[in-house]
């Protein structure tokens, strides 16, 4: 193992800023940054060659679907598809079978990520309506936060006791992340589709059944809990105009009350359904190229601090199914997410340093992650190099995810991916998976004081 590794002529980009300079990397870290850094025998020498260098996107949700699940997708293969596309750290949800409502379940999934996983890793523990004395039991660190499905969810994991809810919110002493749909007026909107359409309700209809209204009545009711118990809220995949209504503009900096937006939404819109049907139908549904629009605005004003993938990779024949009850919501993400974020870069609405903002620095705030997020001296080099120049096809020959599809086939970004790099080590370089082995187990310091 190289114990050096030099990046020369890199463009870093970090906390709000970009410089030309050089980047050392000593026993994982990061030992120093300067305008030039002289290259010996010890070093192995990357030249960026004029290439942004940033820090890894950590993604704080994905579904890598193990243990249990693991014909669609596992910790291996998802976290190979994630350094691939950049990611260099990801926080995975308990909705696997069995699902992460147990401390037990917890470290188990734990004991997969040191075996299997390319990139570091952390999961979430899952609240259900009667697992709030695990939930008090958590110590800090133990997991990336507390999940709350507030709608419509796969088995017991829906949490729909207000008494449960009011104690999440009171008890829990971690962050709180929230899936949010108000579940009763979803199952209302679906009774009325299913008798005018039958089964065969057209995917047009998903953001209508699945409302702006039952997304804004399930946000507000968590956002309320949030301010009565003080209790740290993380908003995820927010998808509605309306929504962002209820978000601070400006800096992360003490914030309450965080929203993150996910890739799809961004790059998205219901327009999109006639031609990629099943394939872009997901939890919160894709909505109305006004809602796009909207929540590019609040990226743009800071109402949206996070910017994720919500990666759920479902097979292409499950996707196939006519019937709207059996095919499954969900998008495999993680390879294609920072290129198609990218985009964003080059259409000139969002700068790239804001970009690093969303996907690294803010992540590492809210969640307290221990040493990651920046380019900073000190800390663990998880880096990526991006080439904006060399544009990237989408096709289905190198989509590393198991599933073996991506929703945006057939699509050029303009941008690369050259070299992902964790905890010093290279795991993706000029188009290979590296075998590093140098993944860790993410540490989080304390989120919330009881």
């Amino acid at each position: 193992m190289t114990e050096k590794t030099l990046i020369k002529n890199a463009k870093m980009v970090n906390e709000g800023a970009t410089r030309e300079g050089d980047l050392l990397i000593g026993n994982g870290r990061i030992a120093k940054i300067a305008d030039s850094i002289s290259a010996d025998d010890s070093m192995r020498v990357i030249d960026a060659d004029g290439a942004f260098l940033l820090p890894g996107m950590i993604d704080d949700q994905v579904h890598f679907r193990e243990p249990g699940l693991t014909w669609k997708a596992g910790i291996w293969s998802e976290s190979r598809a994630a350094a691939a596309g950049g990611i260099t750290s990801f926080m995975e949800m308990p909705n696997t079978n069995p699902a992460t409502v147990t401390l037990d379940a917890l470290e188990e999934k734990y004991a997969i990520g040191a075996q299997k996983s390319l990139v570091n890793y952390s999961f979430y523990l899952g609240a259900t309506n009667d697992n709030l004395d695990v939930i008090r039991s958590l110590q800090p660190g133990m997991a990336a936060g507390i999940k709350i499905f507030m709608g419509a969810s796969t088995g017991n994991m829906l949490v729909d006791n207000q008494e449960t809810l009011t104690g999440v919110f009171r008890d829990a002493p971690a962050l709180i992340a929230t899936h949010c749909e108000f579940d009763p007026l979803i199952k209302q909107n679906l009774n009325a589709a299913l008798e005018r359409y039958g089964h065969e309700i057209p995917l047009t209809e998903h953001p209508n059944i699945r409302s702006a209204e039952a997304c804004y009545q399930s946000t507000q009711m968590a956002m309320s809990l949030s301010r009565e118990f003080h209790a740290p809220l993380h908003v995820l995949h927010l998808t509605t105009a309306r929504e962002m209504e209820l978000f601070e503009p400006g800096p992360i900096g003490g914030k309450l009350i965080t929203g993150e937006v996910c890739v799809h939404f961004l790059h998205f819109s219901a327009d999109d359904y006639p031609r990629l049907g099943n394939r872009i139908k997901c939890n919160p549904a894709i909505k109305t190229a006004a809602d796009r629009q909207a929540l590019l605005k609040a990226l743009q004003d800071g109402r949206l601090d996070i910017i994720a993938t919500d990666h759920a990779p479902h097979t292409k024949d499950e996707k196939a199914s006519t019937d709207y009850l059996k095919a499954p919501a969900g998008l495999p993400l993680v390879q294609d997410a920072l290129l198609s974020v990218l985009e964003l870069y080059h259409d000139g609405l969002i700068s790239l340093e804001e970009i690093v903002n969303r996907t690294a620095h803010n992540v590492a705030r809210r969640f307290h992650v221990a040493d990651r997020g920046y380019l900073r001296e000190g800390y663990w080099a998880d880096l990526v190099i991006v080439d904006p120049e060399a544009p990237t096809e989408v096709t289905p020959q190198r989509v590393l995810s198991k599933c073996g599809w991506s929703p945006f086939e057939g699509e050029t970004f303009r941008s690369s991916i050259v070299t992902t790099i964790v905890n010093g080590q290279p795991v993706w370089d000029a188009g290979q998976i590296v075998e590093a082995g140098s993944a860790a187990r993410l540490q989080f310091g304390k989120q919330r004081e009881l």
